[in-house]
């Protein structure tokens, strides 16, 4: 390992955090004085008409953090020049309510304080406060990210975890996001809220192994429900079940408590409660919910800042699907 003076060191962690040091709860305060207002009444009045959007914006904003850093990239729309983010594979099934809040704030915004306000941070905002709005905890978001330059289809595998992934291969996909085992348990708490897509657990409903053609950890009564519910998921690729059964639209720790009960939607939702390093935090947050709360709130303002762009290092869009120079 190399060894530095001790200046440089000094200017090698100065230049970590300065760009994290920019960032402000009140960035906006001068700016756009009406931030806070517009994206109160906007993610209000969307949530309101469409309950899911809380868990589709949440999974758009983790799916734009674990690549590139919370930047908006994922918002972008590929063209002639360019395969983008949201045109890779495991980003096909992101629910369009995710992105369709981000342009209805950004629309808004707009028309109130040109210019000034990334897709970077109305994602960041909308997240937090759809989160509280459906019952989740409070944290703060600081604001003043830039919204990125860079959207490729080609840098998003290994960097989000798949269902079918062994639990080594997801951890270790998190710790390479600076997150720590407790972390990644607390943040996928997430799937308290939402659903997923027939496809993504069809392999545990239908030809399981030879013995049996449901995985035996599934809670029987729940395997025949997912089976009817999913049983034309090939013709209809967009079937999909709710990630918690029980509560589907209350965040609350309702998820951990369903996971020893067969209740677990996902391989890797039950591979939490067998994995001796991931149990006694799914055990813990099935009992305490202040405790999931909590943690869950911290990984959630850790994340929200994760390599985020400032300055130069990237701009503010006039359009959130779209760079300013198109040919980028």
């Amino acid at each position: 390992m190399a060894s530095y003076p001790f200046p440089i060191l000094l200017f090698l962690f100065l230049s970590i955090s300065l760009s994290e040091s920019k960032l402000s709860p009140d960035y906006y305060k001068q700016s756009c004085p009406e931030f806070d207002s517009i994206m109160r009444d906007t993610i209000t009045t969307k949530q309101i008409t469409t309950p899911t959007t809380a868990a589709a914006t949440l999974r758009v904003f983790i799916h734009d953090c674990f690549v590139e850093g919370c930047d908006a990239s994922v918002l972008v729309s590929s063209n002639s020049f360019n395969k983008a983010e949201r045109d890779a594979d495991i980003n096909l099934s992101l629910p369009g309510d995710g992105f369709d809040i981000v342009v209805r704030a950004k629309t808004a915004l707009e028309l109130s304080c040109p210019g000034i306000v990334s897709c970077a941070d109305i994602l960041a905002q909308a997240t937090r406060d759809l989160i509280t709005m459906v019952g989740g905890p409070y944290y703060p978001v600081r604001l003043g990210r830039k919204d990125g330059l860079i959207s490729l289809a080609s840098r998003v595998e290994g960097n989000l975890a798949r269902s079918n992934m062994t639990m080594d291969q997801i951890i270790k996909i998190f710790a390479s996001k600076g997150f720590d085992i407790q972390e990644m348990v607390a943040l996928v708490g997430a799937h308290t809220i939402g659903f997923s897509h027939c496809k993504e657990f069809s392999d545990r409903l239908f030809n399981y192994s030879k013995t049996s053609p449901v995985d035996p950890e599934y809670n029987p009564r729940y395997a025949t429900a997912l089976q009817k519910a999913c049983k034309d998921y090939i013709k209809d690729p967009e079937m999909a079940a709710f990630n918690d059964v029980l509560t589907p639209n209350k965040f609350d720790n309702m998820y951990y408590q369903n996971l020893p009960r067969g209740l677990g939607l996902l391989a890797s939702d039950h591979a939490m409660v067998k994995d001796p390093r991931t149990k006694p935090f799914v055990e813990l947050y099935a009992t305490n919910q202040t405790a999931f709360f909590k943690d869950f709130a911290h990984a959630m303002e850790k994340l929200s800042v994760l390599e985020i762009k400032t300055g130069r290092k990237g701009e503010v869009r006039h359009r959130c699907d779209q760079f300013n120079n198109i040919n980028t």
